[in-house]
């Protein structure tokens, strides 16, 4: 006796059927099980629509610190020195030293002037892991609000850094090892000290942190003062948005739209996932739920929208809020 389950008008035998039609994990590739009341429950990436059995959220299976993905069981991601784990992908674009990131930081330096923004001073731009940055957040006295996972800062106070001097090797097991840093002092010639961007991420992140973080300087800079979090949060995520959006546009070859994209930027063959990457590090600006990023940066976007940059950032001058 044979048992079958229709799909249409279609008979299947129950183990096709369920080969063809029941959903499997992006992750273990097993079948996603039912749940107590016998229904198919899965997670699923809001952006990268990667589906996976509920409990992979708790049993140590890794993410990608760059595009959140899970590592699945058919690839294997690499482990950054300080604990963090990078798929391949962005591994394939990631700043490991500060040697990488110097045409990324002339490309945004480049960025802020085609919006008549100058930041006037040399800040200097220190790569470093994710324990130097817990430590110089600590030692600034009036640090701004972060995200859960700090991934960069930009600094007022007088402080030594240790930052990463040479980039890591790939060792055994997929690991990043070897890699050497050295004690950097600064000192304060203006309001701004230094800013520091966590290494090993890829350039669209990097960059987009980079921007974020040079909108702090500026307004530092430029004397603005005592500004609410969501007010400049939330400018701060405004330009880090508007540089991806200049990236993304290079990387259509839409250079009309991207007049401020810089020549650096357009020096290689791109990969159709880093033009994915890059729309997905715009949805997390776009999408984050937090009242001072989130929040502030719809208030802020908005307001750019509609009355322009300028006007805008006049307005927080005079007022301290954005214009409504």
């Amino acid at each position: 006796m044979h048992f079958f389950s229709l799909s249409g008008n279609y008979p299947y035998h129950k183990a096709c059927y369920k080969e063809n039609y029941h959903p499997k994990c992006d992750i273990c590739k097993h079948f996603i099980p039912t749940n107590a009341t016998g229904l198919i429950e899965y997670r699923a990436h809001p952006f990268w629509s990667q589906k996976y059995c509920p409990f992979h959220e708790h049993d140590g299976t890794p993410r990608c610190c760059s595009c959140e993905r899970m590592e699945s069981r058919d690839t294997t991601y690499v482990a950054l020195e300080d604990g963090r784990k990078l798929c391949l992908e962005c591994l394939d674009t990631s700043i490991m030293d500060i040697t990488q990131c110097q045409p990324l930081y002339l490309d945004i330096q480049e960025f802020y002037e085609g919006l008549n923004m100058r930041v006037e001073q040399q800040v200097p731009l220190l790569l470093v892991e994710r324990q130097a940055l817990n430590e110089a957040m600590d030692g600034e006295k009036h640090g701004h609000h972060h995200l859960p996972e700090t991934r960069g800062l930009c600094l007022s106070e007088e402080q030594t850094i240790s930052t990463i001097l040479r980039r890591p090797r790939m060792g055994a097991g997929n690991r990043f090892t070897d890699m050497r840093t050295e004690p950097y002092k600064l000192t304060r010639r203006c309001e701004v000290t230094a800013i520091l961007i966590l290494y090993g991420l890829p350039r669209l992140l990097t960059g987009s942190i980079l921007a974020h973080e040079m909108m702090h300087a500026w307004l530092r800079l430029k004397g603005y003062r005592a500004l609410s979090q969501d007010v400049e949060e939330g400018i701060c995520q405004v330009l880090a948005h508007m540089w991806l959006e200049s990236q993304l546009a290079s990387l259509s070859g839409n250079n009309a739209a991207s007049s401020s994209s810089s020549s650096s930027s357009r020096q290689r063959a791109r990969s159709p996932f880093e033009r994915k990457l890059g729309e997905f590090f715009k949805h997390q600006i776009e999408s984050d739920t937090s009242p001072i990023y989130g929040n502030g940066y719809r208030a802020g976007n908005h307001a750019v929208q509609k009355y322009g940059l300028e006007r805008t950032l006049d307005h927080i001058r005079m007022t301290g809020g954005f214009p409504y």
